[in-house]
This record gives structure tokens, sequence and C-alpha cells, in this order.
């Protein structure tokens, strides 16, 4: 299974999962599942890093090299088709960020790594 981690979901995966359901963690330590994770998310990290608004046990671009290197974290580009389907979601969700990560999920047919709720009102799997 091809799953994206959400921003969040990401900062909790990468702190010891503390955050995260069992199911999520399951699915993230299954070696048959591939990690991906937005460049959305990686946009998001640096503008609250830089604000101080986000605590991280060191800077976002050290981070996500670790977890690319250890643990075959894919980084996922943003496309313009992304970008266009995000007039076709349903507007349940106000934070850019989570929208987008909506839309390249279903763009992409990957399963969302979040425990916000309301992703679960999108059309794309979460867990």
């Amino acid at each position: 299974m091809d799953l994206l981690l959400d921003t969040c979901a990401f900062i909790w995966w990468d702190s010891g999962g503390g955050d995260l359901t069992a199911v999520a963690l399951a699915a993230l330590h299954d070696p048959a599942n591939r990690l991906h994770l937005s460049l959305a998310s990686i946009w998001e990290m640096q503008l609250k890093h830089q604000k101080g608004k986000l605590l991280l046990r060191k800077a976002p671009a050290d981070i996500i090299q670790e977890q690319c290197a250890q643990n075959g974290l894919s980084l996922l580009p943003i496309e313009a088709g992304a970008i266009y389907g995000l007039g076709q979601l349903p507007f349940h969700h106000a934070d850019p960020f989570d929208r987008l990560i909506i839309s390249q999920a279903k763009l992409h047919g990957l399963t969302v790594v979040t425990n916000d709720g309301e992703f679960a009102r999108y059309p794309r799997p979460a867990v």
C-alpha cells in the first residue's frame, strides 16, 4: 500500500509515534507499504519552524533526509494536476496544506496517514 503522511503524522512518527493510532503505526512499520511525504508538508513545516510555532528535534531538512535514508520515505512533488484537483474537492477543510495533501492522495491513489477527522470526509481512504 502507498501511504501519504500528513504533516502532523510525519512529525509524530519522527518523534516516536506518540499521537498516532495503533493502526497507523502498524501501517507505517509494515515493510510492504511505501511511505510518501508531500512537498506541501515540507513547506508547512519550514514555515512554522521559522516562525517558532513548530519545535523540532532538528531542522526540517535534516529530519527529512534522515527519514528518507532510514525508512525509504519518498518525497511527493506538487504537480499541476493536484492543484487543479483542489477545484473538485468539497470545502470540508480550510487548511490549504491539508487540502493539497488530500488532492495529491486522490490523484495518485494514496492512503493518507492522519489523525485529522476532517480527512475522513473526503473520498480517499485514511488510516
